[in-house]
C-alpha cells in the first residue's frame, strides 16, 4: 500500500521531493490578450459592477489573473514533462485521487487590455505524508508567475491533495446521514451567527448602503471595506431552480428542488424549497423563511411555499 511505502525508509515521499523547484512551463504565452469581452463576460457572472471594471479606463478585475493562462478545452502547449511524470509518480504510489484545496493570488500591478500575457510555472513544494478526512496523501503547491508585456503582474499559487481515499465503515444504523456543515469563516462568521438567534442578515456596505449577499469582505460596488447588516422580512420569490435527481447523497432523499431566491430586499440567496413537490416548484412561486433543525446543533434557513401559492 502507498502509505506503507512511504513508512518504509521514506523513499516514495524523497523521489516525490525531488521535484520541487523543477519548472513546470516556461515564457508561455496566454491564449487571448486582456480584452473587453472577457472582462465583462466574468463581471456578469460573479454580479460585480465595479465601474473601475468599465470604460476607457478599464482594468481586468484582480481575480481574473489565473483566467489568462488557463489552456482552455485544447489543453495546454509547451509544458515541461515534470508535472505529467510527479502525478504518474503519485499515481504508481497509489494516490490517485485529487481535490483542489486552496490558491493563493498576489497582485502586483493592474492588468488591462490589451496587456499580453505570459507565465511561468514551478513545483513548489510537495508535503510529507499527511492525513485528511478524504484520505491519506500529498499536497501538491505549484507557483505561477503572470507577467503582463514582460513585467510581473502577479504570482499565483495553487494547492491540491493527491490521496488514496480513505476506507469507508458500514453505517450500523439505518438512520439518515446527517446533513454536510457549511464552511464557516472570519467573512462569513456572522451570518451563521444570525441564524443561530432565527434571524437571516444581509450586509449592507455603509459607503454606498449596497446590499450584498452572499456575505463578502467589500463591496461590489464602490469597493468599500465597512459594512452593517439588515435583517431581512423573510418574504421572497422563487428566482429560478433545479430539481436534483443525482447523483444520490446520504443525507437527501432525492429528487428535490434547489432554488434561486430572491429576497423582498432584493439580494437573492441558494437554498432549499420545502412544503410543495418538487415538481410543483415554479418561478414566481412566493416563499417564507423557515429554520430547519439539521442536527442537535446546526439549523439551516430554507423556504417553504406560501399557501396559496401552488396552482
Amino acid at each position: 500500500m502507498a502509505g506503507e511505502r512511504d513508512g518504509e525508509g521514506g523513499g516514495v515521499y524523497e523521489e516525490l521531493r525531488t521535484f520541487e523547484g523543477r519548472t513546470a512551463a516556461t515564457a508561455l504565452d496566454g491564449k487571448d490578450p486582456v480584452n473587453v469581452p472577457m472582462i465583462r463576460h466574468w463581471c456578469e457572472a460573479m454580479g460585480d459592477t465595479n465601474p473601475a471594471y468599465e470604460g476607457p479606463d478599464a482594468i481586468a478585475p484582480p481575480t481574473m489573473l489565473q483566467a489568462w493562462t488557463m489552456g482552455g478545452l485544447s489543453g495546454y502547449e509547451g509544458r515541461s514533462p515534470a508535472h505529467d511524470e510527479l502525478f504518474a509518480l503519485l499515481d504508481g504510489a497509489g494516490y490517485t485521487s485529487v481535490v483542489a484545496t486552496d490558491c493563493e493570488q498576489e497582485y502586483l500591478r493592474p492588468l488591462r487590455p490589451g496587456d499580453a500575457i505570459t507565465y511561468d510555472s514551478v513545483i513548489e513544494s510537495v508535503s510529507p505524508l499527511k492525513t485528511t478526512k478524504l484520505g491519506t496523501g500529498h499536497f501538491v503547491t505549484t507557483r505561477m508567475d503572470v507577467r503582463a508585456d514582460g513585467e510581473l503582474a502577479g504570482t499565483h499559487r495553487f494547492r491540491i491533495l493527491k490521496y488514496a481515499p480513505a476506507q469507508r465503515s458500514s453505517p450500523s444504523g439505518k438512520g439518515r446521514k446527517a446533513r454536510p456543515r457549511p464552511v464557516v469563516n472570519r467573512d462569513n462568521a456572522g451570518f451563521w451567527n444570525g441564524v443561530a438567534q432565527h434571524k437571516l442578515l444581509v450586509q449592507r456596505c455603509t459607503d454606498c448602503a449596497t446590499l450584498r449577499f452572499p456575505w463578502l469582505p467589500g463591496c461590489n460596488a464602490c469597493g468599500g471595506q465597512e459594512w452593517d447588516t439588515v435583517e431581512a422580512s423573510g418574504e421572497g420569490t422563487v428566482f429560478s431552480y433545479v430539481v436534483m435527481h443525482h447523483p444520490p447523497f446520504p443525507a437527501f432523499d432525492p429528487p428535490y428542488a434547489v432554488g434561486l431566491i430572491e429576497l423582498a430586499e432584493g439580494v437573492r440567496m441558494v437554498s432549499n424549497v420545502i412544503g410543495v413537490p418538487y415538481d410543483k416548484v415554479r418561478i414566481g412561486l412566493p416563499v417564507r423563511l423557515e429554520f430547519l433543525r439539521a442536527d442537535e446543533e446546526w439549523e439551516l434557513p430554507v423556504f417553504r411555499a406560501a399557501e396559496g401559492g401552488v396552482a
